[in-house]
């Protein structure tokens, strides 16, 4: 047993995630397909000892008892497979706004899986560390490969696994990240408003009929490195995810006015022939889908837009690793 540290970026969705087939195995109700994000980085250390009396969870440098549980699930599973009984302290930094919808839950899972098996002595391939990262947040499977990555919905906890597209695209494309806010905390937590949405809303059906169609466009344009073609479905999707939680009962809505602006802005460059189109996660935040060659251009022009508070331009990220032992 040692003390390990483990990077891993955030991905945004390009297909969504939204919903779960089995709760207690954390399995998607259908696949996905994301790109994972170089300027959204968690870093995370895991000690394990046996002068440990109990798990301690830190966060951005402050306790957190609440988010303990979930930690605990998955180090658990790592002492299971390791055969250790030794209690870790962990320590995780995002750094950049957390629970406000830039899936620090994916970028801080697939760290804390990596880190935590390193440190427990387990050297397990790829595919098992995206089963392991996916039992403790669905969309951490995908942030432990760089670039574009499928998630698998699978039909158990074995075949519910990531894998990693390549694409012509890949070193093109850029995402501009619009905040929304000041990246404040959601009000409406990922996987409650998936349980919500499921039970209530008269679009869900819908939904999940949708993603697998969008997910075989997305897929041929990746292949033929065709990018208004991604961007297109990736906006469409995004738009369908959010309209199937604006019709649950009671409605939820993540976006504020700021974020409507933002996407009428979208719009426009796109009708001025600028590459850009826009996705968003359970947040208020928008994620605008670009190329290389207009990512300033698109990040000036929202810097314009009232009530966003930052822009962030990411360049396709890396595969969670190892930083130090």
């Amino acid at each position: 047993m040692s003390s390990v540290t483990a990077r891993a970026c955030a991905n945004i969705a390009l297909v969504k995630y939204w919903g779960k087939r089995d709760a207690a195995l954390n399995l998607p109700a259908a696949g996905s397909l994301s790109l994972t994000l170089d300027a959204l980085v968690t870093e995370t250390t895991v000690d394990f000892s046996s002068a440990h009396d109990s798990d301690v969870f830190v966060l951005d440098g402050k306790s957190a008892p609440r988010e303990l549980g979930r930690t605990q699930g998955l180090l658990d599973l790592v002492r299971a497979r390791a055969g250790i009984t030794a209690r870790a302290h962990v320590s995780s930094t995002n750094h950049f706004p957390t629970a406000s919808g830039l899936a620090s839950s994916a970028s801080g899972f697939a760290a804390l899986a990596i880190a935590a098996s390193a440190a427990a002595g387990l050297e397990l391939s790829p595919r098992e560390l995206t089963i392991l990262a996916r039992q403790g947040s669905g969309s951490a499977a995908r942030s432990i490969f760089g670039g574009f990555v499928r998630m698998h919905a699978g039909d158990t906890t074995d075949t519910a696994y990531a894998e990693p597209v390549p694409s012509p695209l890949v070193d093109r494309v850029r995402m501009v990240i619009a905040i929304v806010g000041g990246g404040a905390p959601k009000t409406h937590g990922s996987r409650d408003a998936m349980e919500h949405c499921a039970d209530t809303s008269p679009l869900y059906a819908g939904w999940l009929d949708t993603v697998p169609k969008d997910l075989a466009v997305a897929e041929r344009a990746l292949a033929t490195g065709d990018l208004a073609a991604l961007g297109t479905i990736a906006e469409a999707n995004a738009l369908a995810m959010h309209a199937t939680a604006i019709a649950s009962r009671p409605a939820i809505i993540y976006w504020q006015p700021t974020t409507l602006a933002v996407l009428a802005h979208v719009r426009a460059l796109r009708a001025a022939n600028v590459a850009a189109w826009a996705t968003m996660d359970a947040g208020p935040h928008v994620k605008v889908l670009t190329s290389v060659d207009d990512a300033n251009r698109v990040a000036a022009s929202l810097r314009e837009v009232a009530g966003v508070t930052d822009v962030m331009v990411s360049a396709s990220g890396p595969a969670a690793s190892v930083v130090s032992r």
